[in-house]
């Protein structure tokens, strides 16, 4: 698996939208930490939720 993510890219969480718009804080393996505007500071696994790249 290859993620396109570096930290401080701005992402959403496709299946929590109401999260708001997020930036990437860390990436270690497939766990990326993400600060969302909503819901805080979350870490996802990339396995499991595709996150959204926002421009």
């Amino acid at each position: 698996m290859i993620l396109n993510f570096e930290p401080g890219d701005k992402v959403i969480n496709p299946m929590n939208r109401d999260w708001g718009v997020g930036q990437v804080q860390t990436i270690i393996n497939e766990k990326v930490t993400v600060n969302f505007e909503n819901a805080g500071k979350k870490v996802i696994n990339a396995k499991n939720i595709e996150l959204e790249k926002i421009d």
